[in-house]
């Protein structure tokens, strides 16, 4: 049995992620949009949607394991869910304590996230559109420290939290874009190297 996948598994795989991450550049832009009028404190609403944004990153994780299976094993993927999962109610429960709670919970997420993400995304380099991914997850990983040390800060803010989602969003648009373009480029690489 050959561990290489098929082209169409790859194509399938590229066209799936393609879709999630257009929904994600969305998703984030349009979160970071509605945090920015109204996060001046944390209020419900905020709160709630501090909530949201990692709840949805399962939601993307889920999808994201579902179209890789074909290719590759999604257990890391797995974790990403765990993490995301605890990282909402974790989110969730430091707003309470107010903004250096949250911005510590969220820094430690966003340096767990990104070393998944650029875990991912290395092994998909074949794939195409990865680029993006590799470099968001490691930005990620240095954004994430930067917010726990922010929070220590006299008057820490949660606009960072913003900053964080928006290049998150570009990111997403460009491999989503990138994907279109070299998907079937690599699955023809695929096909001749079997």
């Amino acid at each position: 049995m050959s561990t290489v996948a098929a082209p169409s598994d790859i194509r399938n795989t590229a066209s799936a992620l393609r879709r999630l991450y257009f929904v994600r550049a969305a998703f984030a832009i349009l979160w970071a949009l509605v945090m920015f009028a109204t996060a001046d404190k944390i209020s419900p609403v905020v709160a709630g949607l501090l909530v949201l944004y990692p709840l949805f990153d399962v939601g993307a994780a889920v999808v994201d394991a579902n179209a890789s299976r074909a290719t590759r094993s999604p257990a890391l993927l797995y974790v990403n869910m765990a993490v995301s999962l605890a990282a909402a109610a974790g989110v969730g429960i430091a707003a309470a304590s107010g903004i250096p709670a949250v911005l510590r919970v969220w820094g430690a997420w966003a340096v767990v996230a990104g070393l998944v993400q650029l875990i991912v995304a290395v092994p998909r380099r074949r794939m195409g559109g990865q680029w993006p991914m590799i470099l968001s997850g490691g930005i990620s990983v240095l954004a994430g420290a930067s917010f726990v040390g922010s929070a220590g800060a006299e008057d820490p803010a949660l606009t960072s939290a913003i900053g964080y989602a928006v290049p998150g969003g570009i990111f997403f648009l460009v491999s989503a874009l990138r994907l279109g373009r070299s998907g079937g480029q690599a699955s023809a690489r695929s096909a001749a190297s079997s």
